[in-house]
């Protein structure tokens, strides 16, 4: 940030400098979130902001149009190549278009829609009663075994079987396991329907060929970019060729107007990154990192949904602790660690309140910290949880997670730029 920013706006300029230093000195473990490359950063804070670009490469409705054209043209060649995908939308904003575009390119309104519930770790956008897809189309949940927390794909199946919806969808906010989407397949097949997956918190994954591959089975697959994936926030649609044309023209003009050609060339950097053999030794260790911090957890006497992971994320259930979600991401939060409050299925708490925390480890593992910071992370959490409303504790324990920070830098010069000129502090 120069001092631009906070000489004609001091206010947002410090608010970016706090942000900054929060992201440096903290333990970021929210499982939907990461940081992004200063190459990343760049082209996301690019002059490609100021051009509308309304249309795609080759058949825009401005002019000038040339260079935008470039960038997401390779946004869209990276992507098809990185998850062999047909065809690349990549101008959906967010994860939530792109779901809307890919279901009004293959459903109408009142259809009937089949997806894992937000209760046992969906998304809103799987047709939640408060989400545009639990209100415009008939929904029909699934949810995991209330033994093995674990999805039921002959139960999945059989339901289906019975609701005969006119679109399967499957994927995950909450979910610590990977998905077989072989199943999936089989019974929309067998029932004549669509089948689309939501990989927005396993993409990264995919990417790296360390979880079943969506595009392979389903008609659409939607994600987001960031999340494993490190790039900006926005959205990604990949699909068979021959829905090609009705997705495009369910972005464009069905749901939006100009493309933010800024964000889509911070995509195409991502892809590229992604396409490195680096990437795949990323997802590696966010993976075992994932599983050392569940055995420490577990050691320490949490219980985990599912009894584990398979990917990113550890949904951890505070019941044996005595605590609710609430308290405990407060207590974090306090004590320099970062995340959310998340229900637990079959969870007797409400929303607000919940019986477990969603933890993840992309974030972490960006920053370089391994197996060994993972013992470290774990032992603090859970001494976190011995006093979560002694303030004292807490803020010791901060003092201990900037320690750690401090060894493990990132974006140490922009914090170092962002700071106030001393005629403004």
């Amino acid at each position: 940030m120069t001092l631009n920013l906070w000489n004609t706006d001091p206010d947002v300029a410090r608010a970016v400098h706090q942000e900054t230093r929060r992201q440096v000195e903290t333990l970021e473990m929210i499982a939907s979130e990461n940081f992004v490359s200063e190459a990343v950063l760049e082209a996301q804070g690019s002059v490609l902001t100021n051009k509308y670009a309304e249309g795609y490469p080759g058949k825009r409705y401005y002019g000038g149009c040339e260079h935008v054209d470039v960038t997401e043209e390779l946004a869209r060649q990276r992507a098809c190549k990185l998850f062999k995908a047909d065809h690349a939308n990549v101008q959906p904003h967010s994860g939530a278009s792109a779901n809307i575009a890919a279901y009004y390119s293959i459903i109408k309104h009142d259809a009937k829609l089949m997806a894992l519930s937000l209760d046992h770790g969906g998304h809103l956008t799987h047709g939640h009663k408060v989400n545009f897809s639990g209100k415009h189309f008939q929904v029909v949940h699934y949810g995991v075994d209330p033994k093995t927390e674990r999805l039921d794909y002959k139960a999945i199946q059989d339901m289906a079987r019975e609701a005969k919806p006119d679109i399967l969808v499957t994927g995950y906010s909450a979910y610590p396991r990977a998905i077989d989407f072989a199943p999936f397949r089989e019974i929309a097949d067998e029932l004549g329907i669509k089948f689309m997956v939501d990989m927005a918190h396993f993409a990264g994954i995919v990417a790296a060929g360390l979880h079943q591959n969506p595009c392979q089975y389903a008609d659409i697959v939607t994600t987001t970019t960031h999340k494993t994936l490190r790039g900006p926030r926005g959205g990604l649609i990949l699909c068979k060729e021959e829905l090609a044309k009705a997705i495009d023209r369910s972005i464009f003009p069905g749901f939006q107007g100009g493309p933010l050609e800024h964000v889509v060339a911070a995509k195409a950097v991502a892809f590229g990154e992604a396409l490195k053999p680096e990437f795949k030794t990323y997802i590696e260790q966010v993976l075992k990192n994932a599983r050392t911090l569940a055995e420490v957890l577990v050691e320490g006497g949490l219980r985990l949904v599912s009894g584990g992971t398979d990917n990113h994320l550890l949904l951890v259930d505070l019941t044996p602790k005595g605590l609710t979600g609430a308290i405990a991401e407060e207590a974090l939060e306090t004590a320099g660690v970062t995340c959310n409050k998340n229900a637990i299925p079959f969870d007797p708490k409400p929303p607000a309140v919940t019986s477990g925390i969603r933890l993840g480890t992309p974030a972490l593992t960006t920053r370089g910290m391994k197996e060994a910071e993972m013992r470290t992370i774990g032992g603090l959490i859970l001494d976190v949880f011995k006093a979560p409303e002694d303030q004292a504790h807490l803020q010791k324990i901060r003092q201990q997670v900037k320690e750690l920070t401090d060894q493990f830098p990132i974006y140490a010069d922009r914090l170092e730029k962002s700071r106030a000129p001393e005629t403004v502090a």
